[in-house]
């Protein structure tokens, strides 16, 4: 049977765009060598929650999911060690009762470590306590001549900096070894604040920044005085004297909670411009005071999607992109109002826009996401119109000097995501460094 008779039909989370590749599926060490020494091009791949085309590959995927062994956990000094293909997930459900949190989490838990990795994936906390990659002590990886090396910060540095954020195209990450946060219970202490607008956004989180972690909701379809309405979520980690009663008996086993599923692909037309206004009309009002604050288990601040299997499918059967930009702190007014206009004029609306606050993060990682500014994260319906609207998103996100995160980008131009910088002679190739190539 031919190669071609072998391939198989993959996408990710978003559905977009597809490919049909030779997917291969092991965790043999040597059969992983042989793989990659006889591929001319090939990427990784873990649980495919990314958004965009950064781990597909038309010649050959890697599946990375049978690499699923803890290795080692310390509890003592809070130190986890585990293969790449382990999900977050299954880490919280062993951690969390000892008392551990991930020190960086993205807003889902279902992703690989490997991804983690590859993404320098960044959560709520990136203003205070940066990305993943902060976190790492060392790694395993296969590079392109079949050879299993170690990496950290002081050997093989060179390539240990440059496969955090580098999007699978150093190599096949093996295993890995990060430090956790010591948690006392596994609660969030929450305070939630409704704004009238980008300016009143903007100004709290300007007056939140010793929060350890934020991020806000904006609706992106509002014009004129309550253009960039939002609601902006702070949380800590819930010290035990802070739960009531009820909770402190078990602090760090919250109830399990009963998932919804969407059982099928939506029809494309129930997701429009109306329907996503009647969505966020809903969510804005649905707190009626202008600030509250409660105290939410941890996958209710952190994973709140996480809830719903499946909710990819709500986009319909052409799937959907997630548009995530930043730009520097001190353009971040006058760039998102730029922004905003432009997709409220579109009325391609997304009722899961998330906006976020960041640092610069390490220097040495120099291909992760994260400048000095804000982040803003948008989910389209794929449609013939879309391409337009992100070919003038991004001149506006160019224009102010800032990038495009390339763990959810399939669309987006070179000038705004070649920043990833790894050797152009590379057969650890993927859709998305072919694309911005020919671009």
């Amino acid at each position: 049977m031919s190669n071609a008779e072998n391939k198989q039909n993959v996408t990710n989370w978003g559905k977009y765009p597809k490919v049909k590749t030779n997917f291969h599926v092991t965790s043999d060490i040597l059969k992983i060598k042989k793989i990659i020494t006889k591929s001319n091009s090939i990427i990784a791949r873990g649980n495919g929650r990314s958004y965009g085309d950064n781990s597909l590959n038309n010649d050959n995927i890697l599946s990375t999911l049978h690499l699923n062994k803890f290795i080692f956990f310390d509890r003592e000094n809070g130190i986890f060690e585990c293969e790449s293909g382990v999900i977050l997930s299954d880490i919280l459900d062993v951690i969390v009762p000892e008392g551990y949190f991930l020190p960086v989490t993205p807003g889902t838990k279902l992703i690989t470590v490997g991804g983690a990795i590859g993404s320098d994936v960044h959560g709520k906390n990136n203003h205070s306590e940066g990305c993943f990659g902060d976190y790492l002590i060392d790694f395993k990886i296969i590079t392109q001549d079949g050879e299993l090396r170690k990496c950290s910060p002081t050997e093989n540095s060179d390539l240990f900096w440059n496969t955090i954020g580098g999007m699978g195209l150093t190599g096949v990450i093996i295993s890995a070894r990060f430090s956790l946060k010591r948690i006392q219970t596994a609660y969030i202490n929450q305070k939630v604040l409704k704004a009238d607008n980008l300016e009143e956004i903007f100004k709290f989180f300007d007056e939140s920044e010793d929060w350890t972690y934020s991020v806000a909701w904006i609706d992106c379809l509002q014009k004129g005085a309550k253009m960039g309405r939002s609601i902006l979520m702070v949380g800590e980690h819930a010290k035990l004297s802070e739960l009531p009663t009820k909770w402190g008996r078990n602090p760090l086993k919250p109830k399990k909670k009963f998932k919804l599923n969407v059982p099928f692909d939506f029809p494309s037309f129930i997701l429009n411009t109306w329907s996503v206004k009647a969505f966020n009309y809903l969510y804005y009002f649905k707190q009626r005071k202008k600030i509250i604050s409660n105290i939410v288990d941890y996958d209710t601040f952190f994973y709140p999607l996480d809830a719903i299997n499946n909710w990819n499918r709500i986009y319909g059967k052409n799937g959907f992109i997630q548009y995530q930009f930043i730009i520097p702190k001190k353009v971040g007014k006058e760039g998102m109002t730029k922004i905003l206009k432009a997709i409220a004029k579109s009325g391609q609306g997304s009722f899961l826009a998330v906006l976020k606050l960041y640092k610069k993060g390490n220097l040495k990682a120099h291909n992760s996401f994260p400048i000095d500014g804000y982040s803003l994260a948008l989910d389209f319906k794929i449609n013939k119109k879309l391409p337009l609207l992100v070919r003038e998103l991004d001149e506006i996100v160019e224009y102010y000097g800032g990038r495009i995160y390339l763990a959810k980008d399939s669309m987006s131009k070179k000038s705004l995501i070649d920043y990833v910088k790894v050797p152009q002679t590379n057969k650890f190739d993927s859709l998305q460094r072919k694309r911005i190539e020919n671009y």
